[in-house]
């Protein structure tokens, strides 16, 4: 049987602050945002820029990395995995929410025009 891979990649900037929720454990759950853009030409020769919306989470320990660089407008690299679970709303329907679970984040330096 062949090993199978779930991994994911994606470098692209923060729509917001990170937003932590700390557990009594001491553990924390960061949150965050992240778009990534997409440029082709269309059909009619024209430049069109698609921007992707993702949800990433990362577990932070008590004796975890500092993560304070998570701000809005932020480039960041992001590694991790897939993945997809699924939470009942206020109406009792079932929804489902993709996500990167983030075991690395790391802040890119944006090198701008001289």
């Amino acid at each position: 049987m062949e090993a199978t891979v779930n991994r994911v990649e994606i470098k692209g900037f923060l729509g917001h602050d990170a937003e932590v929720k700390t557990f009594e454990s001491g553990n924390s759950l960061v949150t965050m945002r992240m778009a990534t853009n997409e440029n082709y030409k269309n059909a009619k020769g024209e430049w069109v820029t698609n921007t992707t919306w993702h949800n990433v989470t990362i577990w932070k320990s008590k004796k975890g990395e500092e993560l304070d660089f998570l701000k809005k407008g932020a480039m960041v690299a992001v590694t991790g995995k897939l993945n997809t679970r699924k939470y009942t709303d206020k109406l009792g329907q079932d929804r489902y929410i993709t996500e990167v679970v983030a075991s690395k984040v790391e802040p890119v330096k944006v090198e701008t025009e001289a």
